[in-house]
Parts: C-alpha cells; structure tokens; sequence
C-alpha cells in the first residue's frame, strides 16, 4: 500500500508538472478548427421544449442517421419555423402531424418548415425530422470520428456553433429545451454516453439501443453523445442527504488511470456544493467521458475530459454551475462560463493544494499581464479563438473574480455568487453581466459600476509607484501614484495590500487607493526597511515600485483631533507637521485663554495629547500654531 501511494503521488505531481494551462488546452482545439463560424439563424417563432433524439452511428463510419422530435410552443402565429441544420446533411422527411411536410435546405445551414397549419401564439405541436449523411466541422470539431488504441470512437463536441452539424436544433443562446430523451443506435460491441441517466441498453442482433433520459433544461451546445468501447465504473459522492453517482466511461486502455484520481472530483463537488449552491442536476447524475482532445468540455452531467488532471477536472466541474445551470446569454459574455470555472478550478487548488494554487496566480498574472489591452467582454463573436481567449476570457476574467472577492471580503463576495445562482430569473436559463453585476450589488450593497468598467469592459491593469517613510514612533506615510497599461481605464480603483518588513517582522495593511497621489498613514509597530506591493497576488498589476524616502521629504500636512466630545484627553495627530515646534492653545467660550502648550515634533509624525480633565464641561477653542503660522481652529465641546 505505501508504494502504492508513493507512485500515485508520484503520478499526480508528473501529470501537474505535464500540465500547463487548461485555456491554452482548450484554446488549441479552437485553434486547430474552422474559425470561419456564424451566429444562429433559427427563426424566433418557437421555442422548444421537449426534444426526442434517435441518432444511428457506427464509430467505424463518420455518418449520422438521425430522427428527431422537437415538441414546440409557437412564440407568434405563424405556419413556418426554422431550424439550424448543417447544409452537409440531407434530411430526407419532415413529419407533422403525421403527414409528410414541405421543406428548404437553405445554403446558410438552416432548414425551413413549412406547417400544413397555421400554430397560434403558445400553442403547441411537433414535428419530426429525418435526416442522414456526413457531419461538418465548425467549431472545433462537433463531430468527430476517429481510433483510440485501433478502436475507432465518435464523440460530440459543439460549442459554441456545432451542434448544428449534426442535429436540427435553435443553436442560439435564448432557448434551452426543457428536456430530452436519446436514444443511441450502435453496434453491440460499444457502449454509449449521453446527458442525463441511463434508462436502457437493449440488444437486438448486432445492434445496441441505449437510452438515456434527461430532465433538466438544456443548451444546444451542450448536448452530446460518444460510442466506443468504453469501460464504466461508478463513484458516489455525498450531498447532504443525496449519495449522486458519478458515472465515468473511460478507454479500456486507460481505465488504470483514471479509476485512483476520479476521487479528486468528489472533493469538488462536496466544495462546490457546499460554497456555490446544490448541484444543480442532483437528481440525475453527473459523469465523465474520455476523448482524444485537448482539455474538456462541460457537457451537461457528463463531461468529456482528455485526462485526470486534477485542476482539469474541477474546472470543467464548475461549468455544471457556470455554463450549464446558468448559462452565457451571449458569447460576449463566455467569461460567465469560462472565467467562473477556472475560478471555480482555482478555488478548488486554494483549498487542497496551495503550492499549486500558487503557481497559478503566478502564471495566470504573467499571461494576463503579457499585453498591456485586452477586455473580459468579447468584441468579436464570429471568431472562435477571440471568444475562448486564455488570456481573457479564462484568466483574466478568473483573477477579476478573485478581486472582487478580495474588494468585498469572503462574507459578501460568496454570498453574492449563491444569490446569483439562486436567481429565479437565471437558473437553468442564461445571463449577462448585468444580470451578474445585479445580484452582486444586492448583496454587497454597493454600486459596484466602477469595478465593472474598470475590469470587464475596460482594458488593461494598473502600476503602482509607492513613496513611503516612518517616523521614530514607526508610523508610516504612504503616498500612491498609479499609471495604466491602456488608455481605456485612466485610472484602477482598488484596495492595496502593503506589506512592511525587516530581517525579523512583517506587516500588511490594506489601503484604498480612489485617486492619483493618495496619501495615508498607518502605525507598523516597528521600523521597517522594505515596502512589499500585493504580496498575496491579489491584484492584477505589473512593474510596482516602492520607494523609502526621507520624512523630510513628504507632502503630508495631515491634522486630527479626537475625540470630540472629549472628556478627559484631547488627542491631537500630526502627519509630517511643517515646523519642529508646535503651539497649543485652548479659549473658553468668551475668548480667553485659558492654556497654552509647546511641544517639539522634531518634523515628524506624534500623537499628542492635551489634558482637558480639569476643564468645566462647555464650548472650547483649539488653535494649533507652527511658527506664525495658525494650521488649525477648531471648536471642542467638553
């Protein structure tokens, strides 16, 4: 058993030092596809609700015979809809109402039904269609067929424009069928996997029906099947009082693999569970599927996953809550899917294995900070790689979560996120940034517009230029000056972790920084040598500097007297006072004067104290005077 252990450790840190980035993964099969993708042109007049999905395939053969039901509700009178469909694929029926319908293929890969009657606003009826041939391959492969180990194997894989490829459907992102029933026809020597659970695997012959049944609401995109050999085990995970299976179908080549590291996703889901809400699909299942591609895809209840890296893994698990429950309304704003689970896969490595944790904050703030622009927000739709942006649309909108987390505190920042996946309005539907940006505001209680242009339409990052100083009682004067790396933002406001530090102590504050040249003071407790800027990586910035300079030298002219009212000791805080000498001078309510003090600052920063003890109760008249010079005239009631 020990060395067992030792090489399964042994494992995990290869396959980490293997694995470099899950965008960059994820990115390259963008990359390697046909960018030339087009928006959905499926007509407005319906929405789907229920889908039967009849899809013949053999891995062997890359060819699809598909029947599908889609039971609709028309949103308008109308008596013709449209589906998204591949030209590529010949459909050779429409059925309505039992009788054969008219029809057009469309050179812009959409498919006109036209209905032999006329649908009335919210009334609903079927149509089934038949259809058969050779995928396409938009995105970056929706429907591939290809060998593992001399086994041939197909899988599914359509964001953001595939589904389309290979089955009629809205391939938009305004409706999501409110379930659906797949039905896989394969050669009896596979397995098959889809959403949802299995109902069935019934063999006639040579052939294998397997059904599976799906009762959540569900993006195109998201659905999914594959067929080869697989190997199937199950793992259970407890959520509260539901034992869920986690279902995996694996290589049989592989399975040695993946069987000892399938545990690390169980820790996620009971930390996600617990953090963000329920599973969102607690009822069903959830699983993994292996395939040939690099990194994942979040295929609801069923992720399909290149290998058992663990961060891997819990990213494409957090997409069950961000991507799947609630899902992106536009692919402008993908970071609502893909930024919250590489936050999520973070999350995840801050709780069970920091020093990895680490080295991601590491290399996400030197990816994001390689170019000195970039928005969160996508500007162009149509391009594949500009949507799944590692940079942008992974890391950067990850590192603005962790900001936002570290500008509210953990309470407000995570109640936040459970309110936004608790919207009635959202869940199981698709959200904006807005929509984000409401619940957020809610329930921090804050108008939180500022950080929201600064960090996901704005561009680019903040550097900090820090002049400080400490006088003998070591407290600190800061002053902060901020350029940007674009002119999008002219300037980033932000709290500010400082760390002061000598050969044997340390201490951090945290500053707001709202404008350019800000100044504040804080009391270290000890002499420091060295000012540290976001020691904790909290902060997406680059090229700070700190600077000590001498007391002398600062701009701070900053007085306090407290409390008021007083009732023994008036307390009177000087930041840099201009004059090594200072006069206080205390009137009574009709002008005299009643007492005077001197005190030497030496021109630096004190903390004095006035005896008011003695002094009746009534209306009191400060002065404090450097040189000729009155700095101060303030009203005191004792």
């Amino acid at each position: 058993m020990f060395f067992w252990v030792a090489e399964l450790h042994a494992q995990e840190i290869q396959c980490k030092q293997n694995f470099i980035d899950i965008a960059a993964l994820e990115q390259k099969r963008f990359t390697s596809s046909n960018n030339n993708v087009t928006k959905t042109f499926a007509s407005s007049n319906y929405t789907i609700y229920y889908s039967r999905c009849v899809w013949k395939v053999d891995p062997g053969v890359r060819y699809i015979e598909g029947k599908v039901t889609s039971y609709i509700t028309a949103s308008t009178s109308t008596n013709k809809i449209t589906f998204d469909l591949s030209n590529s694929l010949l459909v050779d029926s429409i059925l309505f109402r039992n009788q054969k319908i008219g029809f057009t293929q469309n050179a812009n890969s959409t498919l006109d039904v036209q209905l032999s009657a006329t649908l009335n606003a919210n009334q609903k009826d079927s149509v089934t269609i038949c259809y058969k041939g050779i995928p396409g391959n938009t995105g970056f492969g929706s429907f591939i067929q290809t060998i593992h180990n001399n086994t041939p194997v197909i899988w599914t894989l359509s964001e953001p424009y595939g589904a389309r490829d290979w089955w009629p459907c809205r391939n938009g992102l305004d409706d999501k069928i409110d379930s659906i029933d797949v039905f896989i026809v394969h050669p009896a020597q596979y397995k098959a996997t889809s959403n949802g659970l299995l109902q069935s695997e019934i063999t006639a012959g040579t052939t294998t029906t397997t059904f599976f049944k799906h009762r959540y609401p569900i993006a195109s995109y998201l659905v999914c099947f594959s067929v080869t050999n697989f190997s199937v085990f199950t793992n259970n995970v407890q959520l509260g009082t539901v034992n869920l299976p986690v279902v995996s179908y694996v290589y049989p080549e592989s399975i040695n693999d993946f069987q000892p590291f399938t545990y690390k996703v169980l820790d996620a889901m009971q930390l996600f569970h617990n953090t963000f809400a329920p599973y969102p699909f607690i009822k069903e299942k959830y699983g993994h599927t292996q395939f040939g591609w690099g990194g994942g895809m979040e295929h609801q209840t069923n992720t399909f996953l290149v290998n058992t890296d663990a961060n891997l893994m819990a990213h494409e698990l957090g997409h069950q809550w961000f991507g799947n429950k609630i899902t992106c309304g536009s692919w402008q704003d993908i970071w609502l899917n893909e930024s919250f689970a590489t936050y999520c896969a973070n999350y995840y490595a801050e709780k069970f294995d920091t020093s990895f944790f680490q080295l991601v904050l590491t290399n996400h703030l030197a990816q994001i900070t390689s170019l000195p622009d970039g928005s969160v927000i996508v500007d162009d739709t149509t391009n594949v790689n500009r949507i799944f942006s590692s940079r942008l649309s992974y890391n950067k909108g990850a590192y603005v979560l962790r900001m936002l987390r570290f500008t509210l505190g953990d309470s407000l920042f995570f109640r936040g996120i459970r309110q936004y996946q608790n919207d009635t309005t959202l869940q199981y539907s698709f959200a904006r940034t807005a929509d984000f940006k409401k619940n957020i505001e809610q329930v921090s209680g804050k108008d939180l517009t500022y950080f929201f242009d600064q960090w996901i339409t704005g561009q680019g990052y903040p550097i900090f230029q820090i002049q400080w100083s400490q006088n003998k009682n070591n407290w600190a004067k800061i002053k902060v000056n901020e350029t940007t790396s674009h002119n999008s933002v002219s300037f980033f406001k932000t709290p500010l972790a400082l760390t002061f530090k000598n050969a044997t102590q340390q201490k951090t504050i945290v500053i707001q920084v709202n404008s350019n040249g800000a100044e504040t003071s804080a009391d270290i407790g000890f002499a420091a040598d060295t000012v540290l800027i976001d020691t904790e990586k909290q902060l997406i910035s680059k090229n700070n500097t700190s600077t000590k300079i001498n007391s002398s030298t600062a701009t701070i002219n900053d007085i306090k007297l407290y409390p008021n009212p007083v009732h023994d000791n008036l307390n009177i805080s000087l930041k840099n006072p201009s004059d090594k000498k200072l006069t206080v001078q205390i009137y009574n309510s009709i002008g005299q004067l009643i007492s005077q003090e001197q005190f030497d600052t030496l021109g630096q920063d004190e903390l004095l104290q006035v005896t008011f003890r003695h002094f009746s109760k009534g209306n009191y008249l400060v002065k404090l005077i450097a040189g000729n010079n009155i700095l101060l005239t303030s009203k005191i009631v004792k």
